[in-house]
C-alpha cells in the first residue's frame, strides 16, 4: 500500500482518543496544522522515546499552531496509562483494526529479529490547516524525530 499523495487532501478519519471521545481530522480544519504520527505500541522503548520528544517540544509546536495526534493499534484502555506514565501532553488515538493506518499506507510487512509480520510502520504525516497533506516522514530515528519534525515544519509553514 502506498502513502497518500502530498498535495492531496489527507484521508478523513474519526477515532477514539484516550478518554473514549471521538476525534476527527475535520475538527482541526482551518484552525491548526496537524501532525499525525503513527507508532506501533504504547509503553515500548522506541515509542516512548518518540512520544517524550514530542512532549518536550510542545511549546515549539504550539508556536507553529500545530496539534499532534498519535495513532496506534492499541486499545483505548492502554492509552491513558501511556499518557500518565510519561506525562504526555497531546492526544493519542486508538486504531485497533488499523483501518486508518491502512488508509495512510503505513500498515504493512515488517521485519523484527528475523521474523516477518504485518504491523504498523512508524510514519509521520504533516497536514496543513486546509486539510492537504504537506509531508510524509518515514525515515527518521525515534530519538531525533521531534527535531526532524520541527525542521520540516519550519520549511513547510
Amino acid at each position: 500500500m502506498a502513502f497518500p499523495k502530498v498535495g492531496n487532501m489527507a484521508p478523513a478519519f474519526t477515532l477514539n482518543n484516550q478518554a473514549g471521545e471521538k476525534i476527527s481530522l475535520k475538527d482541526y480544519k482551518n484552525k491548526y496544522n496537524v501532525v499525525l504520527y503513527f507508532y506501533p505500541k504504547a509503553l515500548t522503548p522506541g515509542c516512548t522515546l518518540q512520544a517524550c520528544g514530542i512532549r518536550d517540544s510542545k511549546k515549539e509546536l504550539d508556536k507553529r499552531k500545530v496539534v499532534v495526534l498519535g495513532v496506534s493499534p492499541d486499545p483505548v484502555a492502554r492509552l491513558p496509562k501511556f499518557i500518565e506514565k510519561h506525562e504526555l501532553n497531546f492526544t493519542l488515538l486508538s486504531d485497533e483494526d488499523h483501518a486508518i493506518a491502512d488508509k495512510y499506507g503505513c500498515w504493512g510487512m515488517k521485519k523484527f529479529m528475523g521474523k516477518e509480520f504485518m504491523g504498523l510502520i512508524r510514519t509521520t504525516f504533516i497536514i496543513g490547516k486546509d486539510g492537504r497533506l504537506l509531508k510524509v516522514m518515514d525515515k527518521f530515528k525515534t530519538k531525533t524525530h521531534h527535531d526532524d519534525l520541527l525542521a520540516e515544519l519550519d520549511e513547510l509553514l
